[in-house]
């Protein structure tokens, strides 16, 4: 099922099967225990999306969901990527089995530290959004890694250098809280990184009605956003008369996070009804933006560039940039620095750098 939105603007991510959804289920609870008095664990709020408990649906009570902030929701047009941190992606409990499985998918996860799970980019030229999957991130060597992240950052037009520094110095955060502490080790845990496609956000925060509305969803569809840490880009959730609950879930993002999906379960929820619609739906993706698709000539193109590749660098650093960590069902108590971890985040700033540079 993947990830599913609540009416209210959360999203909410299926628990996995034992150990892995307790373990991440407890792991939530003790970093936004009420009575947390550790600044660690305090500090390491700022970097996750806030959690609000479980939430079961009311036909289906034994169907446990984490309810997490929907990061993408000020979006108009969220940019996505999802990256997998640190040089291993199995965790010290695994077998022997499990550990050459994890190894056999990517093996220079040790030796670069990261790997692209998937993208989803919106190019302002088209008006569309071009969709990565976790064999495209696989796919990449020591020597095609940079351009492999590069092309997330592309808007059609020009590298978006604004979002790219604001990443460096969300990660560089992160970087600094990992070097500061020795309480948690991170396994096949990722980042979220999100930023505004459009060049016209929106300068107000819309209602979900609003936004539907203004994406060309259909009347009745509650939009919060595309995706949050998450697997799914979803559209809605919300009742039906008979207490159903009824989901719309990207096709595009269903297979994008394909890897995240093995992780639920697989069998059928009969109180669940998902209706699969497709990202290539014209009305469901087209929206006013700032410059027309028929207003699409030569005459454009040093407009646009303006927009995007000109900016002050002050402007350029407070772009609207989230990087946000997920994904907790292998995080294990620890005394030691998350050296794993810290290696990855090193080696992406380092990549992410070396584009700025460019």
């Amino acid at each position: 099922l993947g990830i599913l939105q609540h009416p209210d603007g959360t999203v909410l991510k299926q628990l996995q099967p034992p150990p892995r959804g307790p373990r991440e289920q407890e792991f939530y609870n003790k970093v936004y225990d009420s009575d947390c008095c550790d600044s660690v664990l305090l500090e390491l709020r700022e970097y996750l999306p806030k959690y609000f408990g479980v939430w079961s649906p009311p036909t289906a009570p034994n169907d446990m969901y984490l309810k997490l902030e929907d990061v993408t929701r000020k979006f108009n047009k969220p940019c996505i990527m999802d990256v997998k941190i640190g040089q291993k992606s199995y965790d010290p409990y695994a077998s022997a089995e499990k550990i050459q499985q994890q190894v056999s998918k990517y093996p220079l996860m040790e030796e670069i530290g990261f790997l692209v799970l998937g993208m989803r980019v919106y190019h302002v030229s088209s008006d569309s959004y071009e969709t990565q999957n976790q064999h495209y991130g696989r796919s990449l060597t020591k020597e095609t890694v940079k351009d492999g992240i590069s092309k997330f950052f592309h808007n059609g037009y020009c590298l978006r250098k604004d979002a790219i520094a604001a990443s460096i110095q969300k990660i560089e955060k992160i970087l600094k809280w990992f070097e500061g502490q020795k309480q948690l080790n991170f396994y096949a845990s990722s980042l979220l990184f999100v930023y505004e496609g459009s060049s016209q956000a929106p300068s107000v925060r819309l209602s979900d009605v609003t936004l539907a509305e203004k994406r060309g969803v259909p009347k009745g569809l509650l939009s919060g956003g595309d995706i949050l840490e998450y697997n799914n880009n979803i559209h809605v959730i919300g009742s039906t008369e008979n207490g159903k609950i009824e989901a719309s879930v990207s096709k595009g993002l269903s297979k994008f996070y394909a890897l995240h999906k093995k992780a639920y379960s697989k069998r059928h929820h009969s109180q669940l009804s998902l209706k699969v619609e497709s990202l290539e739906q014209d009305n469901m993706w087209k929206s006013s933006t700032c410059i027309a698709q028929e207003h699409l000539n030569g005459n454009v193109i040093p407009q646009l560039e303006k927009v995007f590749c000109h900016m002050p660098a002050e402007i350029k650093e407070s772009a609207n940039v989230e990087v946000r960590m997920i994904d907790f069902a292998h995080v294990f108590p620890s005394n030691t620095k998350d050296e794993g971890y810290i290696y990855g985040l090193k080696n992406l700033i380092t990549v992410l750098k070396n584009i700025l540079d460019n």
